[in-house]
C-alpha cells in the first residue's frame, strides 16, 4: 500500500465559540457552551428553541459582495 502524505498549512474556525482559532480554543478551556436560545428568528412556532447560533461574524471580511 502506498503512502499518502498529508501537509496541514493553517487552522481556521468559525463556531459558536467563536470566529478564531484563539477565540475558540480560549472558550473551550474556560468550558463554555456555544449552545443557547435561538436570536436570529423567532423560534416559537418550532419545538427545538436552542442552537449553536454563530455570532459577530462578518463574511464580508473574506468574501466579496458580488460572489
Amino acid at each position: 500500500m502506498k503512502q499518502r502524505r498529508v501537509v496541514i498549512t493553517g487552522l481556521g474556525v468559525v463556531s459558536p465559540l467563536g470566529n478564531s482559532v484563539a477565540e475558540n480554543w480560549q472558550a473551550a478551556l474556560a468550558g463554555k457552551s456555544g449552545i443557547g436560545p435561538v436570536t436570529r428568528f423567532d423560534s416559537a412556532l418550532f419545538s427545538a428553541r436552542i442552537a449553536g447560533e454563530v455570532r459577530n461574524f462578518d463574511i464580508l471580511k473574506y468574501i466579496d459582495v458580488k460572489e
